[in-house]
């Protein structure tokens, strides 16, 4: 039996590179986790036309926080992180 995968990744600002990067992986994975830490452009409303998984996370300075919290939304057997 195929094992799932889940693309986690973490985002701001980056509407114009955004839907290039969630296309490319798109038929790769079985989800999408897309966690936004502060964008003021359209990078939430882009996240959200490729995955209903798009959470926000308040920018702490952390980004093993911040990863730790989109794992924690994953669901699939395996997790593929992409910066």
């Amino acid at each position: 039996m195929p094992q799932r995968v889940s693309l986690c990744l973490i985002a701001k600002n980056e509407e114009r590179r955004l839907p290039t990067c969630l296309d490319s992986a798109f038929d790769l994975v079985h989800e999408t986790i897309v966690v936004d830490t502060g964008s003021h452009d359209e990078t939430r409303e882009i996240a959200q036309r490729f995955t209903p998984h798009v959470f926000d996370f308040p920018w702490c300075d952390d980004f093993a926080a911040a990863r730790n919290f989109a794992l924690d939304h994953a669901t699939a057997e395996w997790v593929f992180w992409l910066d």
